[in-house]
């Protein structure tokens, strides 16, 4: 049997839904194949739970814990936490030092995707179309015509590294910048200002299984609220529609785009990517490496249209993390 550690949990506002990620994960993996252990990672403590939701803290010299009588020295970490410090790199490169497989993508590229700049900026010279952006870090002396000038009204404020919609606001008018400067820069010190972009939202999961990458059948995001933030993302006030109502010809585009993006950037395990369709043209917005693994979330829904069962889905993350530790 293969003992799997599901940490969850995080330092950031994704926690919540980072538990109820974990959670799905822990319900649909195989037992007759799997081991599954919860563990919840926060600031202040590191515990794996029993099935009476008792808690054991971890040691974290070595990613073990003691159960009792028993010390459990796990074989494979599965990644469910969105945000940090399991999306940015952090978690990564600490399982990397103890030699101890993860899902996912490396320390590096978890850093570097979860960086939208960052992501965006390497993107750029391989033709990938996206918006035009402004970043400022906090304490920055702040131009706001500059700013307007270069990517117009209404404009996205976002923080930099951050997920779930979190501290995002579409601006509408000059006197409304400051009050969405400051939003963002409670959940991160570095902001994008983004042209906004009208356009179909889409979007796509790229996963490796069975031995190739696979793009899955892409979603169409419309929102009942201004764009697509937390409420419409979690609360029921938007509809996801897989596969998307796109002709042949852009559903092709958009495929290219997604894939070609998640091999330029030498990507493992699951990815989504957000798109804005203008004019047919998929234009980058971010890339998520620790997706929603809900039963609601948009992966899940992409992989069950593909006829891929979340017990599979899982499985083939597992799968390639200890083939990547061999």
């Amino acid at each position: 049997m293969t003992r799997v550690a599901i940490i969850m949990g995080g330092f950031s506002s994704e926690w919540q839904i980072s538990l109820k990620s974990g959670e799905v994960v822990y319900q649909q993996l195989d037992r007759a194949v799997y081991e599954p252990y919860r563990v919840q990672i926060f600031k202040d403590k590191w515990v794996c739970l029993d099935q009476n939701d008792n808690e054991f803290v971890i040691n974290r010299n070595d990613f073990s814990v003691s159960l009792g009588d028993h010390r459990i020295q796990f074989d494979v970490v599965f990644n469910a936490i969105h945000g940090t410090p399991g999306e940015d790199g952090l978690m990564q490169a600490y399982f990397e030092l103890l030699g101890l497989p993860i899902t996912g993508c490396s320390h590096y590229l978890s850093a570097l995707t979860f960086n939208k700049r960052d992501m965006l900026s390497v993107l750029r010279p391989y033709g990938i179309a996206m918006a035009q952006s402004v970043y400022i870090n906090n304490g920055d002396e702040i131009n706001v015509q500059s700013i307007i000038d270069q990517v117009g009204l209404p404009c996205f404020v976002k923080p930099n590294r951050s997920g779930s919609s979190f501290g995002i606001s579409k601006v509408h008018d000059v006197a409304d910048l400051p009050n969405a400067l400051e939003k963002a820069f409670d959940e991160d010190h570095e902001v994008l200002i983004e042209q906004f972009l009208a356009g179909t939202e889409v979007s796509v999961g790229v996963i490796h299984f069975q031995g190739k990458t696979m793009v899955l059948p892409i979603t169409e995001i419309v929102s009942e609220n201004d764009f697509f933030d937390y409420e419409a993302k979690y609360l029921g006030k938007s509809q996801e529609i897989t596969p998307a109502r796109l002709d042949a010809v852009t559903q092709k585009k958009v495929a290219d785009t997604a894939l070609k993006v998640y091999n330029t950037l030498g990507m493992t395990g699951f990815s989504r990517s957000e798109y804005i369709l203008v004019e047919g043209e998929p234009h980058l917005l971010e890339m998520n490496t620790i997706p929603g693994l809900t039963n609601e979330s948009i992966l899940p829904q992409q992989a069950h249209a593909a006829g891929i069962s979340m017990p599979d889905l899982f499985a083939a993350a597992i799968s390639e993390a200890l083939a990547k530790n061999n």
